[in-house]
């Protein structure tokens, strides 16, 4: 083997907690690499995360250019140009791209395009694209590597040629009919946006209800919204066989509890989960042990189990939110600099980009429930929040759950405009453990929808009490 080139630190993947480390690392001095198959900056800024929030706002437009003449706008005929769309959001990413560029010229951490893979403990070798080959070793070495679109095993499915997020996300045309597998987060971003753009969509979801890990409660909340904007939503449903191909027709075959049926469908996307991109990089040459789910086995300081290598986001394991793989970032760099940081008890929030979004933090009922706590609950329409009286958007609900025996809070889930600004409202009071009467008393400026965090604590039943309601003055039903 020939000799390696040496660095102080090697990252395997561009991705966010991967390119903050590098620059970090680059900064204080330290010669650093990132080796990076195809996406500067990872998947989040050209495939995932920015890119569908960009498109979700161009639908988001439409629907509203479409609901006009409610706020008073008289328009006339309004089309939706995908290729516009589309183009938008390339350029976002061209954009978001030449920053990374620059960023890694000013940290000086070197930007390696090819495909790595482990030769020896701690040494890559990497297929650079545009021929040839290098071989790196790092004294330290940083596996970013992420995940991609997982696709089930269904007769026809892969003949199918379905779509992903990826691809959804470049179509330059309207499909007719998208039908999507999957009743999760992507599946539903997505087919809504489609809707928004003029398809007729239908959901499929295999399991009892949409959004399987939140509460019954949110998700036929999510499920009647998108019902009244006219998406089909069919839960319990086994695909069975795939016929045709995505893009000129497609014919799916559906076992419900009704029976079978046929769905016909122009296009075919499937949303049903992530499969780690840890196969066939030689992990077990460099003593990386995997879990029996592919991912990365790391302890609560992200190292692997070979000395000298830690992974960092989806790989890890840790929850696919980009946020998370920037705390796992500040993890690793704190305790590379002797601090003690670790990935338990972390309060992880999330949002769903929906329209109206869904945001949570902390517990759910369900979550409660499988702790053995009985929370005690509190529930208000986002019809009773002022500040809806001036937007109209009155669809979904807050929900706070609190300790039966102390007044902490457990957790927030919103269904609602600017759900995730609220979320964040709670999120601190919880990091700062602050009673709930704290931010129920708080003087909350008005019109807002954090407003109604009030009114909602306000509905907390008493801890001597099983139900009942706190009246306050600006209580509304």
């Amino acid at each position: 083997m020939a000799r390696p080139e040496r660095y102080d630190a090697v990252v395997l993947g561009s991705g966010f907690g991967g390119k903050l480390l590098a620059w970090d690392m680059a900064r204080a001095g330290r010669r650093t690499a990132v080796v990076e198959r195809r996406y500067i900056g990872g998947s989040c800024l050209n495939i995932n995360c920015l890119p569908s929030k960009n498109e979700i706002w161009s639908a988001r437009v439409a629907h509203l250019v479409h609901h006009a003449a409610r706020f008073g706008t008289i328009t006339g005929p309004v089309a939706v140009d995908v290729a516009v769309v589309r183009q938008r959001k390339r350029q976002m990413v061209e954009d978001q791209i030449a920053a990374h560029l620059r960023l890694y010229e000013e940290s000086g951490a070197e930007l390696i395009m090819g495909s790595g893979r482990f030769v020896a403990p701690k040494t890559l070798e990497v297929r650079l694209n545009e021929g040839g080959t290098r071989l790196l070793a790092g004294e330290r070495v940083f596996l970013n590597v992420g995940t991609h679109p997982a696709i089930p095993s269904i007769a026809g499915l892969q003949e199918a040629r379905p779509l992903t997020n990826i691809e959804a996300l470049e179509l330059d045309y309207q499909p007719r009919h998208l039908i999507v597998l999957g009743g999760g987060y992507v599946g539903l971003e997505l087919g809504q946006a489609y809707r928004r753009f003029g398809s007729r969509v239908t959901v499929l979801e295999h399991g009892p209800q949409l959004l399987a890990r939140e509460d019954p409660d949110v998700s036929d909340e999510v499920q009647r919204i998108l019902s009244d904007e006219g998406m089909r939503c069919v839960v319990g449903a086994e695909v069975r066989r795939v016929h045709g191909r995505s893009g000129e027709g497609v014919t799916v075959m559906v076992r419900t509890t009704a029976g079978e049926q046929e769905i016909e469908g122009s296009d075919i996307l499937v949303a049903t989960g992530r499969t780690p991109n840890t196969a066939g990089i030689g992990l077990e040459e460099a003593g990386v042990e995997l879990d029996p789910r592919g991912y990365v086995r790391v302890n609560e300081r992200l190292e692997t189990s070979a000395p000298g290598v830690w992974a960092i986001g989806e790989c890890a394991g840790s929850p696919q939110f980009t946020h998370v793989s920037i705390d796992d970032f500040r993890i690793v760099r704190d305790n590379l600099a002797g601090g003690r940081r670790s990935t338990r008890d972390r309060l992880v929030p999330y949002c769903m980009f929906t329209d109206p979004p869904l945001a949570h933090v902390g517990l759910s009922e369900s979550d409660a429930r499988r702790h053995g706590i009985t929370p005690r609950v509190a529930r208000l329409p986002m019809s009773a929040v002022l500040r809806t009286e001036t937007t109209g958007e009155k669809q979904g609900f807050m929900k706070a759950l609190v300790g039966p025996d102390d007044d902490r809070i457990l957790g927030f889930t919103m269904i609602g405009a600017e759900a995730g600004e609220v979320m964040a409202a709670v999120q601190t009071a919880m990091l700062a453990e602050l009673p709930y009467t704290r931010l129920g008393d708080a003087i909350l400026a008005h019109p807002t929808m954090t407003e109604g965090l009030g009114p909602l604590f306000a509905r907390m039943p008493s801890r001597a009490a099983t139900t009942g309601v706190r009246d306050r003055a600006y209580s509304r039903s």
